[in-house]
């Protein structure tokens, strides 16, 4: 149904939030899963445009809710915000029930049916329909064809990301679809951004590496618009910080508190890479001399009581302190309130100082808004948001987080520049004003929004096409040295073949090497980060886009492991020395070895097993031993991965060339050896029909496996298909 005109009244903006409780004050933030910063974003977004000179009103609606066990407030159909916004609740499914949204699919309908209702009774349609999140974007889609009113779509979290961080957990592709109704979640979004006038991100790296995983992945439609930051509670130090009690706190540890601090405030989790901040630190003297450094990493009571990823962080955290004898230069408090992580920037700030974000992987970066908006400096991953928050503030400097001299070097220049870091300073200030607060964000907002609600823009939409399945049916896998890697000239042609055809197909690398070198040389030669990584040997997989550890996994190989037993039995064998730490993880022991001194495989395994242990060991090169769990190798990880994704083992493409890869090319899948890599180790598959031998080498040799294979068949839709 077409509608008229716009009126030459302010713009009526509709914001739709479906799940979650939402309302003026107080907001109950964690109260459960779907009360988090959506809701928080949301109702500030509404008060925010509601300020604006050309928006005459602002409603939010929401699911009206009357449960006993809430508060009344959420049963209430009309909730002031503040000026010309207003929260409206409408009725879906049963109102004395708060449902959680992945029950609330079957009711969507009802809601989009009450909420036309109310636009008839109120006598005015809006000009802009604004979904946030797949539910509400199913609501809006509907909304906005009948109407003929322009979509604005934000996905907040997406359905395909969402369900690879759940098999990390080791829950099955049907136990994710029955519990989170995954396949109805990923369908809406998919049918949303078809229809959507413009999808809003808050980075780049949202864009590129999340939302090209869709069908109807349309960047030309999308718009990057950051969330607003609280500049009330955030701001420059007032002088009197350090006689709080957060202050007393942090200044207990320190033995010179009167030094700049160097700050770090994130979860206690992996990916923060908040070890090599203390590598760095503790291996820099001149960085000790200039600055203390104090690390706010969660709450705690006990670390034996926190999950493992953050014990993990946490002992590692007391581990380089005792090795560096960094006591009484770094502060690292057990508690803090959320009123006092403001307050924790602010002395940072007062005292000179700089934050730092070290993470391995970044995709906003919400923390160096608040730090920059604190009169901070920021020192950040050259990752994800960190680039474009750099970008438009010029208020620091990016750094590669694998790089421990990189980031000291980065640290030092900022704190031995007094003038440099003042302006940094200065320059985060007024450009967090300019580009991150709520007022900045509502004017952003308007002036992308504007045009498509007085139809001065015409959206030209391409035509797209469905893939037949809903999720990738096939997968390459490769190893890095000498096999993918070795001639860079090839990588490009490499890289856009697996572009082109990535809404099929899943790009995993499995690799010997650990998490942090695997990922530094897939930066150095620009290869885009993979769907999986398979690291150590089999023994660690994570998951893209923001390296999700399986934890699942480390449990399954976790079975009779004893790494110490392993140690001692092989100390002082002849020919077996081992490698440096650097190439140790705590499933993966690593060797050199020479065959000409040592005992043979054979005999090795003779010894570990006479003490009764259960583990799988492997030689690489006639040079490399390895000893891994029993459950762990390249091959187990790359088929427990398969299964959980229910890619079939006969549709996946293996790339490798040694011992260690020799059980992932065994068996149904399919496989190549490239040219370099004709290695005796293989020497014994030569027949294996499935297995092909390259004539050419590296990257170019992987390329030449996907022509013979013709692997992907009618995988690529090309972008001039018809819509199907």
């Amino acid at each position: 149904m077409s509608r008229s005109t716009p009126t030459p009244k302010g713009l009526y903006l509709c914001l739709i939030s479906v799940h979650g409780l939402i309302r003026a004050d107080n907001l109950e933030l964690g109260r459960d899963a779907d009360t988090g910063g959506q809701t928080k974003y949301v109702v500030e977004l509404a008060r925010a445009l509601a300020k604006h000179p050309e928006v005459e009103q602002v409603d939010l609606f929401t699911r009206r809710i009357s449960a006993a066990d809430i508060d009344p407030e959420y049963g209430a159909e009309i909730e002031t915000l503040g000026g010309c916004a207003r929260i409206v609740r409408v009725l879906a499914g049963p109102e004395t029930e708060y449902l959680p949204k992945e029950q609330l699919w079957d009711h969507l309908d009802a809601f989009a049916d009450n909420m036309l209702s109310f636009f008839r009774e109120s006598g005015r349609e809006p000009d802009i329909i604004h979904s946030h999140y797949a539910d509400a974007g199913y609501v809006g889609t509907r909304l906005a064809h009948f109407l003929g009113v322009p979509l604005i779509h934000t996905g907040h979290s997406l359905g395909r990301v969402k369900r690879r961080r759940l098999l990390a957990t080791g829950l099955s592709s049907d136990e994710i679809d029955k519990r989170y109704n995954m396949s109805r979640r990923i369908e809406a979004e998919e049918a949303t951004l078809a229809a959507a006038d413009r999808v809003i991100t808050s980075t780049h790296q949202e864009i590129e590496e999340q939302y090209e995983l869709y069908d109807h992945y349309q960047p030309e439609q999308m718009r990057i618009v950051p969330p607003g930051t609280d500049l009330l509670a955030f701001r420059p130090p007032q002088g009197s910080e350090w006689q709080t009690p957060i202050g007393a706190e942090i200044r207990r540890f320190l033995r010179d508190p009167e030094k700049p601090l160097i700050l770090a405030l994130s979860r206690p989790d992996p990916r923060k890479n908040i070890g090599a901040l203390l590598e760095a630190y503790g291996a820099s003297p001149l960085l000790q001399e200039l600055a203390n450094l104090l690390v706010v990493a969660g709450n705690r009571d006990d670390i034996a009581d926190m999950d493992e990823g953050a014990q993990e962080v946490l002992n590692d955290l007391l581990r380089t302190i005792d090795r560096h004898d960094l006591y009484g230069k770094v502060a690292y408090p057990k508690h803090h309130r959320a009123d006092e992580v403001p307050i924790i920037y602010r002395i940072a700030s007062l005292s000179k100082g700089v934050f730092v974000n070290p993470a391995l992987t970044e995709p906003f970066g919400l923390t160096l808004i608040e730090a920059a908006a604190s009169g901070l400096p920021i020192v950040a991953t050259e990752d994800g948001g960190p680039r474009d928050i750099i970008g438009n503030c010029h208020n620091g400097m990016l750094i590669d987080p694998l790089d421990s001299e990189s980031i000291a070097a980065a640290l030092i220049n900022m704190l031995e520049d007094a003038a440099a870091r003042g302006g940094h300073a200065q320059a985060g200030l007024t450009g967090v004003r300019e580009h991150y607060s709520w007022e900045a964000h509502a004017n952003r907002y308007l002036r992308l929004v504007r045009p498509l609600a007085d139809k001065s823009e015409v959206v030209e939409r391409t035509p797209l096409s469905r893939r037949p399945m809903l999720y990738h049916d096939r997968a390459i896998f490769t190893d890095l040295d000498q096999n993918l890697l070795g001639n860079p000239s090839m990588l490009p042609r490499f890289v856009e073949v697996l572009r082109n055809n990535r809404r099929c197909a899943t790009f995993g690398i499995a690799t010997g090497r650990r998490l942090d070198s695997a990922l530094k040389i897939l930066r150095k030669h620009r290869i885009p980060e993979p769907d999986v990584l398979i690291t150590s040997g089999g023994t660690a997989i994570h998951y893209a886009p923001d390296l999700t550890a399986d934890t699942y996994w480390k449990q399954h190989i976790d079975h009779n492991w004893t790494p110490h037993v392993v140690r001692r039995v092989l100390a002082d064998l002849p020919g077996v020395q081992m490698q440096p730490k650097s190439e140790q993880s705590h499933f993966k022991i690593s060797y050199y070895y020479d065959p000409r001194i040592a005992p043979d495989l054979e005999e090795i395994n003779r010894l570990l097993y006479h003490e009764d242990l259960a583990v799988n060991t492997t030689v690489s090169f006639g040079q490399f031993l390895d000893v891994l769990p029993l459950r762990a190798s390249k091959g187990s990880a790359l088929r427990y991965v398969a299964d959980l994704w229910g890619i079939p083992v006969e549709q996946i493409l293996v790339a490798g060339g040694s011992g260690a890869d020799e059980d992932m090319m065994r068996g149904n899948t399919l496989a190549v050896v490239v040219a370099n890599r004709h290695h005796e180790e293989l020497s014994h598959l030569v027949d294996a029909e499935r297995i092909y031998y390259s004539k050419r080498t590296h990257a170019e040799g992987i390329l030449e496996a996907i022509d013979h294979f013709d692997f992907f068949r009618s995988c690529n839709i090309p972008r001039d298909a018809e819509t199907t």
